[in-house]
């Protein structure tokens, strides 16, 4: 966390304040067109269970968009990268933290109220991977708050551009593909670093949260890094890619490894 804010610091003094402005707005772009088709497919899978996987594959597929990671920047610059490719390449389950089974048995039995979701880096990850996952809660009566950013930093999507993509995917009846958008909401989580400390959110973060019974903290830097312990007090999900050597090791992983850590309040 000290380091991250060591950096952003020296950065933001030097003038440089979004650096990745460009190609966020052009990944913002081509995953735009590319929503409509992702969610139709995810929409013709009938069987519960297996629509709800192919949608965390997608959350996983665009986590790939990752320029924190060196690795994948090198592979980003050179040949850009594939959503539905990356989908079918991921690391075989069961992954190095893998409580899919137990998070599918819920998501029939529980139907969360209010879900709070921490989301990470613009492009694919946001669009094409959060966004269809949103779209199916609110489809299923949940109201979705979606906590972005205050301040760019590394791809991350801020508040304000996530604003700008939500209209862009919205139609003239303010719907997502057919869905509602009426319990969707947009919230500051006071945030400007690629990892984030939860006893520093926004006040409108920290009203909106007090009667969530479902939080998600997507991404490396929020799910693994610094929140894979976190205790809550409602039922929380810590979903994201491993695309650190560093991290893969810590957890007794591969790299481009997967973590879905679920815990469950006893109500």
């Amino acid at each position: 966390m000290l380091l991250c804010r060591l950096r952003e610091q020296v950065l933001r003094e030097l003038g440089f304040r979004d650096i990745f402005k460009k190609v966020k707005d052009e990944e913002n772009a081509k995953a735009i067109s590319l929503f409509e088709n992702v969610v139709q497919l995810n929409d013709a899978i009938e069987d519960e269970g297996k629509r709800l996987e192919n949608l965390v594959r997608g959350i996983f597929a665009g986590n790939i968009f990752d320029l924190g990671s060196a690795q994948l920047a090198e592979v980003f610059s050179k040949d850009g990268m594939s959503f539905l490719a990356s989908c079918q390449n991921l690391v075989p389950r069961p992954w190095v933290i893998d409580d899919l089974d137990t998070f599918k048995m819920k998501w029939n039995r529980k139907p969360w109220k209010k879900v709070i979701i921490f989301v990470d880096n613009s492009g694919a990850d946001i669009i094409l991977g959060i966004m269809p996952f949103a779209r199916e809660l609110l489809r299923r009566g949940s109201q979705v708050v979606l906590a972005a950013n205050e301040l760019p930093s590394i791809n991350d999507v801020t508040c304000s551009e996530l604003v700008e993509i939500i209209s862009k995917l919205k139609d003239e009846q303010d719907q997502l593909v057919g869905v509602s958008t009426s319990n969707l909401l947009i919230a500051n989580s006071g945030n400007d670093l690629p990892v984030i400390d939860l006893t520093r959110v926004s006040q409108e973060l920290a009203y909106l949260a007090s009667d969530a019974d479902l939080v998600i903290l997507e991404g490396m830097g929020r799910g693994i890094e610094t929140n894979l312990y976190a205790q809550f007090k409602c039922d929380s999900l810590k979903i994201g890619m491993v695309k650190h050597p560093e991290v893969a090791q810590f957890l007794g992983g591969r790299l481009y490894d997967c973590v879905f850590k679920y815990n469950e309040v006893s109500s």
